[in-house]
């Protein structure tokens, strides 16, 4: 089958965020959308599905997720999305949007700079209360992206042009979801998937009470959530939650990829339904978001600094996982029936999680307890074994703790200090919280509950540990009287702020509870701030917007690289000539591997683009078989020994099983700059090539 690249229909992405830039910039009177009446159609909803490209640079910049200062990026396996629901109450007008992104972590300095352009282009329609943005935690995303310190440094600094990347891919998104709402229905559906996960801290694991252990018999959380989307009877888009972690591909990848998530994402969009497209935009868009996955693991063999499973290969693991959760979204998707209930809700509130008294009813042992300014800990500082093939700081390890608690008589011992009551027994390596010129992390974070007829979405800027989300659930679910199968932790989402174990797990101080920042008591913490929320919104209770987040924008921002000096040929060749030029005969199974004198692909990210094509001769025409965008093919950059101006971009096509015989070439696009800042486009193409 002949797929439609998405680089053809999402050209526009750009141009919609510059609308939006625009109108702001023009004063003009942004759009609010009307409240149509209930047709008698039995279609109780408008649905709108958008799409849009978030990558950022995919060379000499940091990559985000593993905080590894030498996982600087070299290429390209596949582009990074933005995909965005929006539902619509026919009847009262009310409206939600949920936007899952193809990205390590939302930060909130991200989400700030989003809800500020959509400000400008839609005025109040679309507010924090009713967008909820959240991150597929791909470990393979660009880097530097965030203002907060802790999190650009760990990227080699802030960088400007994937931050913007990243903002206008998902504006774009949103309007695109926006422009194309139309009636339409939504189904609910449940799974369950058993080999795509396992469960990386077991010895915190087993700290739990029996009950919630009883929960997870594998340790895991097996739970599949779907939401099927139709317009008119037409599906249009499915969401699908599944908690296991981005890492498949590991910290050993410098390719930017969107791990094992967008691969099902990848799947889905490139099958059957997946060629249609409407009004410029792919007919059927399909999310998966994570859950509870603060303890999930795609890599099943559990080995320390040896990730890998069901295979040896880190790159066929990416594509089995992604596979099993594209199938077993599409069992559940098959599956859906009407939901009971219709309508749509959310409430946000802002919490500074710094300094969070808690009542002990929400503590094991119902003692009352507090939060404290952001922490991390020697064991997070040490990595995740089980997804990491070496560390940084050799010397630390998961377990580490603080002696001096011991010392003084363990985690009961009646002392008094900050540290012992809010933090012990973690050893502290890093005091985010408390660094100048002002906190490295969040302490004010957003939580949200939104609802979309019988589902209910409990959001918060962490990753929440399966046992975590369960307490969680069964808050809101209580508060709410709503059956807890239906509620969703959804992490990761409208900001990011490390980890949420339960006390229990936090004592044995492995990676999630080193990074737990907050101390010992951040679950309950959030249990009690969720459990108000819902119990406000069950009664229509205003509780206000809480203490204002900080702006992140106005500080300075490091930045750990060197510029980018202009671009300048390889010695002796002109920009776009052929250094390597393909074999004249392949066989599919095979690799074709091509050479081009480049330019640095940062000048321009081809954003709705693509830096190059595989087309196939149809007649007299050539047109797009693969693209940058697509598993078979990677982009790769570097320098050539001695010339620290010219790039080298490296174009390999694995050649699938089931293609088309016939004529091909790979055409490459790229663009040099010059010592003013001017752009120049080139296109370079290889001799053609026959596969039988």
């Amino acid at each position: 089958m002949t797929f439609v690249s998405r680089r053809l229909i999402l050209g526009g992405a750009a141009g919609v965020v510059g609308t939006a830039f625009a109108a702001g910039a023009a004063g003009a009177t942004p759009r609010s959308g009307e409240r149509p009446r209930r047709e008698a159609d039995g279609q109780n909803y408008l649905i709108g599905c958008g799409i849009a490209d978030v990558t950022g640079a995919v060379a000499g910049q940091g990559m985000m997720g593993y905080s590894d200062l030498e996982q600087v990026a070299t290429g390209l396996l596949m582009r990074c999305w933005a995909r965005a629901y929006i539902v619509m109450d026919r009847t009262t007008g009310d409206r939600v949007v949920f936007v899952n992104v193809d990205i390590a972590c939302l930060f909130q300095s991200v989400h700030l700079a989003v809800l500020q352009l959509l400000t400008w282009r839609f005025g109040d329609l679309y507010t924090e209360r009713n967008v909820n943005i959240n991150a597929t935690h791909n470990h393979n995303s660009c880097g530097g992206t965030a203002r907060e310190y802790a999190y650009s440094l760990a990227a080699n600094g802030f960088q400007q042009n994937s931050h913007e990347a990243e903002v206008r891919g998902i504006v774009a998104a949103i309007v695109h979801a926006h422009e194309r709402l139309a009636p339409g229905t939504i189904l609910l559906g449940h799974g369950e998937l058993h080999d795509a996960s396992a469960n990386r801290s077991r010895v915190a694991f087993e700290l739990n009470p029996a009950e919630e252990k009883a929960e997870f018999p594998n340790a895991i959380d097996p739970t599949i959530t779907v939401l099927r989307l139709q317009q008119g009877g037409r599906d249009v888009g499915a969401i699908t939650w599944f908690a296991t972690h981005g890492t498949s591909l590991t910290d050993r990848n410098t390719l930017i990829a969107a791990d094992n998530k967008g691969y099902a994402s990848y799947r889905w969009e490139h099958d059957e339904m997946g060629v249609r497209y409407l009004d410029g935009q792919p007919g059927f868009i399909a999310a998966f978001p994570q859950t509870n996955a603060g303890d999930m693991t795609p890599n099943l063999d559990l080995v320390k600094f040896h990730p890998g499973g069901p295979t040896d290969s880190n790159r066929a693991n990416c594509a089995l996982i992604g596979e099993r959760q594209y199938q077993a979204g599409r069992a559940a998707f098959a599956a859906a029936r009407p939901m009971a209930s219709g309508g749509v809700d959310a409430v946000l509130r802002y919490v500074d999680m710094s300094e969070v008294s808690i009542d002990g009813a929400y503590i094991p042992d119902g003692k009352s307890a507090r939060t404290s300014p952001a922490m991390m800990g020697a064991a997070a500082m040490a990595t995740s074994t089980e997804d990491n093939w070496r560390s940084q700081l050799f010397f630390l390890f998961e377990g580490v703790q603080n002696p001096l608690v011991d010392a003084l008589g363990g985690v009961d011992a009646p002392i008094e200090q900050w540290v012992r009551d809010v933090q012990a027994p973690k050893l502290i390596g890093v005091p985010l919280g408390i660094l100048p010129p002002r906190p490295w992390v969040p302490s004010v974070v957003p939580i949200q509950i939104m609802r979309i007829g019988d589902l209910v979405l409990a959001s918060g800027p962490a990753e929440y540990t399966v046992v975590s989300g369960l307490r969680i659930r069964r808050v809101v679910a209580r508060a709410l009287n709503a059956p807890v199968e239906n509620v969703i932790v959804q992490g990761y989402a409208n900001g990011y702020s490390g980890y949420v174990t339960t006390p229990e797990e936090y004592v044995s101080q492995q990676y999630e509870g080193g990074e737990t920042l907050y101390g010992r008591w951040t679950l309950p913490a959030y249990m009690q701030e969720f459990d108000q929320l819902a119990r406000a919104l069950a009664a229509r209770v205003d509780l206000g917007r809480g203490p204002a987040p900080l702006d992140w924008s106005g500080g300075p921002q490091p930045d750990l690289l060197p510029a980018v000096p202009p671009d300048a040929p390889v010695t002796g060749l002109r920009f776009g000539d052929v250094i390597t030029a393909p074999q004249q005969q392949y066989h599919a199974g095979q690799t074709v591997d091509v050479q081009f004198a480049g330019a640095h692909p940062n000048n321009d990210f081809h954003t709705g683009g693509t830096y190059f094509e595989v087309q196939r001769a149809v007649g007299d025409d050539w047109r797009r078989a693969f693209d940058d965008n697509d598993w078979c093919t990677e982009l790769h950059w570097s320098r050539p020994d001695g010339q620290p101006t010219a790039s080298i971009i490296g174009i390999q096509w694995a050649i699938p099983v089931d293609v088309d015989s016939g004529r091909y070439r790979i055409q490459y696009t790229g663009n040099s700059r010059d010592a003013a800042g001017g752009l120049t486009g080139f296109t370079a193409t290889t001799p053609e090539f026959r596969v039988d």
